[in-house]
This record gives C-alpha cells, structure tokens and sequence, in this order.
C-alpha cells in the first residue's frame, strides 16, 4: 500500500469561518460526554439541555439546527467554542474526508482553515482518526446510561 496523501502531514488552523457549522442534510451527532460537557458550560441540568438543544434523528441524539445551521452557530461563529462536541473538534479530520486525496480536496474547498496553521503529523491524524467514533454516530436515546436520564 502507498503512503496516504497525508503522510507529510498537514497545516490546519480553524478560522471560526462557520462554513462546517452550515449543516445543509447533515447532523451534530455528540458523545454522551459532549453532552454533560455542553450542558455544564452552558450551566443548564441535563434535561434541560436536552431539551432545548436536541433532538432525536434515526435513533440517535442530534444537536438541534436552525434552517440549515447549528443551533450554536450565531452571527458567523461558534457560541460554545471551547465546549463543542467532538464531531466539531476533529473536523476536517473525519474518516470520510480522509479517505482519499480526491475527498480531501473536496474537504478543502469548503475550509478555509485547511493548510494554514500548524502542522498535524501524520501519527497525530492518526490518532484523531482512530480515537473517535465516525460522524454518524452517538449516543442512542434508548440509553441505559444515556446522558439526558439525569
């Protein structure tokens, strides 16, 4: 097998542009993790968190959108930067957009962060890579241990 196009590595710094915040078709799907996260920073109990910021797309929870956008998405930026979900965390590192140079090039028409800023490794893309779940999923509302019972 040849080296993956990332094998240099890659530079990538987010500008806070929104552009993967403009959801289209696609959905937020966050950890039972994020969730607690999220719902701690905005200092809100779970249920009312979950209440107000999700809902429930094919058996799953997503964060809820307004029209096309995330719901935390305001006047072009990221109202919970710093808490946001893992999905949010590891883009454009995402297996789909990294499984090909073809893809990726498709990835970088829509972020303007792509090569500008630091330079992640490829052991360290790896890592993004192999320590998440991919985007389709997260936690299930039929949870015994789901993050919105409490």
């Amino acid at each position: 097998m040849g080296k993956q196009f990332y094998y240099e590595g890659i530079h990538f710094e987010c500008t806070g542009c929104g552009e993967c915040c403009r959801l289209g078709e696609g959905f937020v799907y966050p950890t039972d993790e994020d969730i607690r996260f999220m719902a701690h920073y905005l200092d809100m109990s779970l249920s009312e968190f979950a209440d107000r910021f999700l809902e429930v797309h094919k058996d799953e929870f997503v964060l809820t959108s307004e029209g096309d956008d995330c719901i935390f998405l305001k006047d072009g930026g990221c109202t919970i930067y710093s808490a946001r979900p893992t999905q949010c965390r590891t883009y454009p590192f995402w297996p789909a957009n990294m499984k090909s140079n073809y893809r990726w090039k498709l990835t970088r028409e829509d972020c303007e962060g792509i090569g500008k800023g630091r330079l992640y490794e490829r052991e360290e893309i790896e890592i993004i890579l192999s320590d998440r779940q991919d985007t389709d999923h997260g936690p299930s509302p039929g949870d015994q241990d789901g993050a919105i019972n409490s």
